[in-house]
């Protein structure tokens, strides 16, 4: 069970209030607050636990982080101090495809129980020992070189059975098998590359801002001058390029690099750049949100799927204005085939919402309507989140190949709602005491669904008109 702050602030994410006004609450706690609020949500992440809310409420208070320019103390447990380096590198979720450089949550507690169980089973127990004994005597210094110490050896040993497995199928199997699939395999090479390169990605993360608004000017030059330096081998290139973009406000925006390091948007010279990681890192992030709108869409997610698709949306458009996409290259097909997975799963939900809502506010005759029964709740608040998917989705239709259905719904949607609630309230207005109940419900559910079509204005106008037909109602069945 999550602690009271930790859930009040996901109900803030749940109950569908503004991001903003989220951002500005997370803004307001406190270093040590904002650091217990990570560790729990990452905690119960890593654990599977689902927490309504969590993956919104997570990006949003590392966010703060970011802009604060804190690095705030984390729990200090050793699995967590251990894969400290690799933040930049996490991913929540499990995308489909596995991207160089990304690192899934919830691969980190098998890759540590692999580690403690059968790579170094002795001195995990040992690091785990010491460090806490550290943590306890608040030993900041010893804390680093225990971390350090143990992370070189690790990296050492798992490239030793990395090595092995090149060469051995058995034992790539076997090692598969210690961790469980392939896929968190592929996952521990990532992990090696990381702890390798941990004393230059540090370097590069100190050198650069805590939060970068636009990447544009002065900041892409000064961004640009220190991935060239000597700081910056070009082996690491794709994992200082993830750093870079952990501290973008627009993550699509790391594009720019390799723009400017070819000198022109011809999608053929940028590939030829060292850069072109920068393109490939992109495009992997915008397919791992096009992952996660999915999986919020069937969890009927509203906030985050709105900020989902602001992110799939501009990401899209950002790769479109500033590359020359028009020819087949691989990175114009990718975003094809990206845009048309988004148009395929927002067809099914937006193509339903007319009808949903026809369902729930047909006119009945009264032999229908079971005595005392009313619309189901939980039918009425699915049908209010299709509606405003709806309408979030016109905001961002032309760039995500939507415009054509978004219209044709909408269009549907404020129709029958301009048309039918007017039967509605004449129903109610007849209503007998058997389907009373029943009429206004509809009736309720007709003015949640206006606000969402009109707005506040013209759901007080029908409330109004359903008040004034209750009247009449209760003055019917005071004469009953």
């Amino acid at each position: 069970m999550l602690p009271l702050k930790t859930g009040m602030v996901c109900g803030m994410a749940v109950d569908g209030q503004p991001v903003e006004r989220l951002r500005q609450f997370l803004r307001e706690l406190s270093p040590k607050a904002r650091a217990l609020l990570i560790a729990e949500l990452e905690r119960a992440l890593l654990s599977g636990t689902e927490v309504p809310g969590g993956d919104l409420v997570l990006q949003e208070v590392r966010r703060a982080v970011r802009e604060s320019g804190e690095r705030p103390p984390r729990i200090g447990d050793p699995e967590r101090l251990f894969f400290r380096s690799l933040e930049p590198f996490l991913v929540d979720g499990e995308p489909a495809h596995k991207q160089r450089g990304r690192i899934a949550r919830t691969s980190l507690e098998p890759i540590w129980a692999w580690i403690g169980r059968d790579l170094l089973a002795t001195a995990a127990t040992t690091f785990s020992d010491d460090i806490s004994a550290a943590l306890v005597a608040d030993d900041t210094v010893a804390c680093e070189q225990l971390i350090c110490a143990f992370q070189d050896r690790v990296a050492d040993h798992i490239q030793g059975a990395l090595v092995t497995a090149q060469s051995d199928e058995k034992a790539r199997r076997k090692l598969a098998g210690q961790l469980g699939t392939s896929r968190t395999l592929e996952e521990v090479r990532d992990l090696v590359d990381i702890l390798k390169a941990r004393d230059a990605l540090a370097l590069v993360a100190d050198q650069l801002p805590g939060h970068i608004r636009d990447l544009t000017d002065a900041p892409l030059d000064t961004v640009k001058a220190l991935l060239d330096s000597p700081l910056v081998p070009r082996g690491i290139m794709p994992y200082a390029l993830i750093v870079v973009m952990s501290r973008l406000a627009a993550p699509w925006q790391l594009i720019r690099l390799a723009i400017k390091a070819a000198q022109t948007d011809d999608v053929v010279r940028v590939a030829a750049t060292p850069y072109a990681a920068a393109v490939e890192i992109v495009l992997a992030e915008i397919e791992r949100m096009v992952g996660e709108l999915e999986a919020d869409l069937e969890r009927s997610g509203k906030v985050s799927v709105a900020s989902l698709l602001k992110g799939i949306h501009d990401a899209a458009r950002g790769l479109r204005t500033e590359l020359d996409l028009v020819g087949d290259s691989p990175w114009s097909r990718r975003l094809v085939a990206i845009r048309a997975e988004v148009s395929g799963m927002l067809k099914r939900k937006i193509e339903s919402a007319p009808g949903r809502m026809r369902r729930l506010l047909r006119p009945r005759p009264a032999s229908d309507i079971a005595a005392g029964s009313v619309l189901d709740s939980g039918d009425v608040d699915d049908t209010d989140a299709l509606i405003e998917l709806v309408g979030v989705c016109r905001n961002f239709a032309g760039e995500l190949a939507i415009s054509e259905m978004t219209t044709r719904c909408y269009n549907e949607l404020e129709h029958y709602l301009d048309t039918g609630t007017r039967q509605l309230i004449e129903g109610l207005r007849a209503a007998g005491p058997t389907d009373r109940p029943f009429r206004r419900s509809q009736v309720d559910a007709a003015v949640r669904f206006c606000a969402r079509a009109f707005g506040q204005e013209y759901a007080a106008l029908l409330a109004k008109a359903a008040e004034v037909a209750g009247q009449r109602e209760r003055k019917v069945a005071a004469r009953e």
